[in-house]
């Protein structure tokens, strides 16, 4: 028995390390997870081309679905074992929510390893991939902002101390990564410095709940930018042509979003520096079995 599954990245409209609140939107970079049920009873990750990654959060995810879906499945869960394999366009620890897509994808591959996929709800399932991160120790808020983009689609808005969906729409844009080569993790992040803009947040909280997400972004981009040390020039760069731009996450990424031509031009421009680009539209299916 096996599964598989594809979940899409996201970008930052609000980084949730402020105030528990954020929001995110699903752009099209895919990280597709296979799961394939063994009966030795023990989860093995395997991360496409990185052999020294932790895969920790990956198997928690089978681990953690196996646990809940097993015997609705009619499957003995203390005997089932499970191989989960994950291959990603979404580069590692970039602030581009591979953390979150890797645990969608999983926990969807799993549950359809099981047979059991089309029967749970996707924010249940997102939930699952949640509390696996917070129990791998990836994540410091939960993100369930970053995850429930990436599972429903569109630009979401949470809290993420409570894991509620506040706010979501379909949305149709261009948006353009930048990564620098350098990776910077979640759970590293500065948290004190970030709780001490939290006006600015509540700001961007405010303007993403009214649907002015172009504006929250850059609000959020400088903010974040000042809080956790990276520079604002790439966001300087994109400014005033781009609808909005932001530090993506925790970094290093950057995201902005606008009309193509635009972005096109913005691309030439940070194609100049180290790192890797890429022009994408936005995503509104979510993460899905295939």
């Amino acid at each position: 028995m096996d599964g598989r599954a594809v979940a899409p990245a996201a970008g930052t409209v609000l980084n949730a390390l402020a105030t528990g609140t954020g929001s995110a939107f699903a752009i099209d970079l895919e990280t597709t997870a296979t799961v394939e049920l063994t009966d030795d009873g023990t989860v093995v990750g395997e991360i496409e081309g990185q052999p020294d990654v932790d895969t920790s959060l990956i198997e928690r995810c089978v681990e953690l679905t196996i646990d809940e879906y097993a015997g609705i499945a009619g499957l003995d869960e203390a005997t089932i074992g499970a191989h989960v394999r994950t291959e990603s366009e979404v580069p590692l620890a970039g602030g581009l929510k591979s953390s979150s897509a890797a645990a969608n994808a999983t926990v969807l591959a799993a549950l359809d390893a099981l047979a059991v996929a089309d029967s749970v709800d996707r924010i249940t399932a997102c939930r699952l991939g949640v509390r696996a991160a917070r129990d791998a120790g990836v994540t410091i808020t939960g993100s369930f902002d970053d995850a429930s983009a990436s599972m429903l689609g569109g630009v979401t808005v949470t809290d993420n101390r409570t894991d509620e969906l506040l706010a979501r729409e379909e949305v149709d844009w261009y948006a353009l990564a930048y990564t620098p080569p350098e990776r910077s993790f979640s759970a590293d992040a500065d948290v004190s410095a970030s709780k001490r803009i939290a006006p600015m947040a509540e700001l961007v909280e405010e303007l993403a709940l009214e649907g002015r997400y172009g504006e929250a972004m850059t609000v959020n981009g400088f903010a974040f930018c000042g809080a956790l040390g990276f520079s604002t020039d790439p966001m300087i760069e994109a400014l005033p042509d781009v609808d909005g731009v932001s530090l993506s996450g925790t970094g290093p990424s950057y995201v902005a979003i606008g009309n193509r031509a635009t972005l096109e031009e913005v691309q030439d421009r940070w194609n100049e520096r180290d790192g890797w680009t890429k022009l994408v539209r936005t995503r509104t299916d979510g993460t899905r079995t295939i």
